[in-house]
């Protein structure tokens, strides 16, 4: 690399609950066009720990600075695999995070029960669901009722344990933050959102948006990442 040539920035996208690497499908155009490297993690929704080492396995062959991005379930990946030293800068969209030892199930008890959650359907063998009304209504109830049913069939089951999963460090102590809070939210409150971004310090953008904002917001999601870039390799 000549000395003149800024080190590039790679974005590593996590995918949230009920949902996999294609959530993400409206975003990586807008990274790509601007000459990013884009990589999206396939999580297997097991556990904190498993879809952690996921993303583990992906930092370890991409090349730094990278930006970490989490949507909703996998702000809490986010804040935990941060700690890698590849990771520059975060970001969170309509996403979990919080302190050692809080757990998604305690965060989402502080604040009136979302929407969503009511649509939850159990598979008998520890997994959980969210079934096509609930995607139609409250997840992605600013989207076409055809993608909302798209998300649906595509969804990824989610392991119940998980919501008793508790983070064991926090890498926004150490790293800059930027967090896109989803005004509309039936399925995170909008105020668990505003209140994790205050407690790390975030640069905000509010977006009028369902859960599902990288889709119907893309454009400001992108914004957000591409400002988490520069940072990143800026140092």
């Amino acid at each position: 690399m000549s000395s003149n040539t800024k080190p590039q920035a790679t974005i590593v996208l996590i995918h949230g609950a009920w949902a996999d690497g294609s959530s993400w499908n409206a975003v990586i155009p807008g990274l790509l066009s601007r000459g990013l490297k884009v990589v999206a993690v396939q999580n297997p929704l097991t556990s904190l720990a498993e879809d952690v080492a996921a993303t583990k396995r992906v930092l370890s062959f991409v090349e730094g600075p990278v930006v970490l991005v989490g949507h909703s379930w996998a702000g809490f990946v986010v804040t935990e695999a941060g700690d890698d030293p590849k990771v520059k800068s975060l970001v969170y969209v309509s996403a979990f995070s919080g302190n050692v030892g809080q757990t998604t199930g305690e965060l989402v008890g502080k604040y009136p029960s979302p929407p969503a959650l009511g649509g939850i359907r159990e598979d008998g063998n520890g997994f959980v669901y969210l079934s096509e009304q609930t995607f139609i209504d409250d997840v992605a109830q600013d989207l076409p009722s055809d993608m909302a049913r798209l998300l649906a069939a595509t969804q990824g089951p989610l392991a119940k344990s998980t919501f008793g999963d508790a983070l064991t460090t926090t890498a926004w102590r150490t790293r800059p933050s930027w967090f896109i809070v989803s005004t509309s939210d039936r399925a995170v409150s909008p105020d668990l959102q505003r209140d994790a971004a205050k407690l790390m310090g975030s640069t905000v953008t509010e977006v009028p948006s369902s859960h599902m904002s990288l889709i119907s917001h893309a454009d400001e999601v992108v914004k957000a990442i591409a400002e988490a870039a520069e940072a990143a390799v800026r140092g």
